[in-house]
């Protein structure tokens, strides 16, 4: 839990040691004591306010993600927009929540997290309905699979949900994961669903 506020990020993790199958393995309130912590602690996410003071909450998210790949960062803004989380999913981030959101959304995230998943808020998915794909970027090239695979992505599922739905082993959806990301120049599931959409690839209409 990264939060420069103390209460609010006393309170937080204290909503989620009371989530099931979530502990808060620690809390800090800067972005140095945020380097020690995960570091020490080893979570398998964090949770990050984008604003830390004089620090900023991407910038860290970026550079922890860079030093552990498999690290999940949930991020909350009090001010969303989509440029927001174009920077989020950029940074390696897993998800972009609103900061005055419900605490279901917020604990659905990190369990999203958790399991190699994504979520964005409903806010942000209405926004990207009728966007202009972007222009300038050179087309990708998707086999039949990869396109399923992206189109699950941008519904939000996770590896073991993907592989379940298209009767394949988590290994191999794993890998078309991989496959997609690579075409797509991305670093994350986020980010790949960010791209897809700018390109027209996929339509998000979800609602959570």
């Amino acid at each position: 839990m990264v939060d420069d506020h103390r209460a609010v990020a006393d309170a937080m993790a204290f909503a989620v040691d009371r989530a099931d199958g979530l502990e808060c393995a620690g809390v800090a309130y800067s972005a140095a004591s945020a380097l020690q912590l995960v570091h020490r602690g080893s979570p398998d996410a964090v949770l990050m306010d984008v604003r830390l003071g004089a620090d900023d909450g991407i910038a860290l998210t970026a550079e922890l993600t860079a030093r552990l790949p498999d690290l999940r960062v949930v991020v909350l803004t009090a001010h969303l927009d989509l440029g927001l989380l174009d920077r989020a999913a950029d940074a390696g981030a897993c998800a972009l929540l609103p900061k005055d959101g419900s605490w279901e959304d917020v604990v659905t995230a990190i369990q999203s997290a958790s399991r190699d998943g994504f979520h964005v808020h409903p806010q942000l998915l209405r926004g990207f309905v009728g966007s202009q794909p972007r222009h300038g970027m050179p087309p990708v090239d998707l086999t039949s699979r990869e396109q399923e695979v992206l189109r699950l992505l941008a519904e939000g599922r996770d590896a073991s949900e993907i592989a379940r739905t298209l009767g394949i082993s988590v290994l191999t959806g794993r890998s078309h994961i991989k496959s997609v990301l690579a075409k797509l120049g991305a670093h994350s599931q986020l980010a790949a669903v960010v791209t897809a959409s700018r390109l027209g690839l996929v339509s998000l209409r979800g609602t959570g």
